[in-house]
């Protein structure tokens, strides 16, 4: 029997820490759907259908039948059904799919500015919900989407995979187990954002609904290149790096740090350079953010160094990223385990002995790491807690709170000075000018309330 193979059969050690009480009593609490049997079949819709809406719909057919597709792009969801068999039904317009589909689960892979409409009026339906990172366009989105997910007792799984990823999950355990002594730094490095421009005014392709693609945006001519995958190199739809990977990584950060149901107290940050040419891109080419929080732990946010975490305390330190997980604490604890640096993430010992700040772990999901395996892992973690009414790992509050702390940052880089933020309020410290960066106009039919 291999090292995976026994790892099914470990049964998870007890609970240290869990989430926030509040979220856990409105998952049960709020008249939440009856749990399903093991093996009932559940009936899934995807809106926004290119690689990544694929891939985690293609993930999602472990666990049920992928009965609807939406995309607003007829050659995406045509294409998108012909890979899953020409069995989904499909459609232009998600509200339709909504109406129409007696659906389960829906999987949100759509631009970042339509998540948060789409999984409202998903929970307002019923449906529990898997959305793609960035969770939302802007940190008052994300209080409303809390709200509603609250009220309607909805299952909400994030798409911040890396909480799933053994190697994430074991630096971030150690840390919170006190390995590392009190932390006291944690640095994000991310790569510089894409330049390019200014780009010439096309038609739109018979095939694309620009209006509809649009949302709640500003309406805007045709650029190909604000579409599809590049759109995130445009503030009006994303927020660059600093949100694409940021994501990521500032999720592992605050969870490292404890503050998963929080935020910094204060944040300044700078750039290179801010393009406002509205046909070219329009993020920040390299910046540098740095945070503190209330217990003194510093965050820095750049795009210069090696692309990972590095997570310092008093005693030592640990960097990790998608390839490695790396310092001398983990070198020390392979060596008592008999196996390599590499290889100890998923060593069947890990999850009993330290595995702890998540309570509701399916021991017999093995140890993954890598986007693609870690993702079954997430997935698979989503429709355990469809069945059990229990929060998810990347549940829309913590990843309200981590996405927060990217559009806090990208805030302070765009203003370029420092900032005091109220973490219970979810307001900047006397500063109203900065308040009226947590909100967007939004184009009327397509207002998020």
């Amino acid at each position: 029997m291999n090292r995976r193979e026994l790892c099914k059969l470990l049964v998870a050690g007890p609970a240290v820490a869990g989430l926030s009480a509040p979220y856990v009593f409105t998952a049960q609490a709020a008249g939440a759907a009856k749990p399903k049997a093991k093996n009932d079949r559940f009936r899934i819709g995807a809106v926004g259908m290119r690689y990544q809406g694929s891939v985690i719909a293609e993930k999602a057919r472990a666990h049920g039948d992928l009965v609807a597709i939406a995309d607003v792009d007829r050659n995406v969801r045509e294409q998108a059904r012909a890979a899953f068999g020409s069995t989904p039904r499909i459609y232009e317009d998600y509200r339709k799919m909504f109406e129409k589909e007696k659906l389960d689960v829906v999987l949100i892979g759509t631009p970042d500015h339509w998540h948060t409409k789409i999984a409202i009026d998903a929970a307002r339906a019923g449906i529990d919900i898997y959305c793609e990172k960035p969770l939302t366009l802007t940190i008052d989105e994300g209080k409303i989407l809390c709200r509603v997910v609250k009220e309607t007792g909805r299952v909400f799984q994030t798409g911040s995979w890396q909480r799933s990823d053994a190697r994430f999950r074991l630096a971030v355990e150690l840390v919170r187990l006190g390995h590392l002594g009190k932390l006291h730094t944690v640095t994000a490095i991310e790569s510089p954002n894409p330049t390019g421009g200014p780009f010439p005014v096309r038609p739109v392709p018979g095939c694309l609904n620009w209006d509809l693609w649009q949302g709640q945006t500003p309406s805007v001519p045709y650029l190909e290149e604000r579409c599809h995958y590049t759109f995130r190199w445009w503030y009006e739809y994303s927020g660059g790096k600093m949100t694409d990977w940021g994501a990521h990584d500032l999720d592992i950060a605050q969870w490292a740090i404890g503050a998963q149901d929080s935020g910094p107290v204060e944040i300044e940050g700078r750039a290179s350079s801010l393009p406002n040419d509205p046909f070219s891109y329009n993020v920040a080419p390299r910046f540098h953010a740095e945070m503190r929080y209330a217990d003194g732990v510093r965050l820095v946010i750049a795009t210069e160094g090696r692309n990972g975490l590095m997570l310092e305390g008093e005693k030592g330190r640990i960097f990790v990223n998608r390839g490695t997980l790396s310092g001398k604490l983990i070198d020390d604890l392979a060596a008592s385990f008999g196996v390599s640096a590499k290889d100890l993430p998923f060593h069947p010992g890990v999850r009993e002995k330290f595995y702890g700040i998540y309570p509701d772990d399916n021991p017999s999901h093995t140890l993954k790491a890598g986007k693609l395996d870690a993702i079954v892992n997430h997935m698979g973690n989503f429709f355990d807690c469809i069945r059990t009414r229990r929060p998810t790992i990347s549940n829309v509050v913590c990843q309200h709170r981590s996405v927060s702390t990217c559009h806090l940052a990208n805030i302070a880089v765009r203003l370029g000075r420092k900032l005091r933020w109220d973490p219970a309020k979810e307001v900047f410290v006397g500063d109203a000018e900065a308040d009226t960066w947590l909100r967007r106009e939004q184009r009327k039919g397509f207002e998020i309330a």
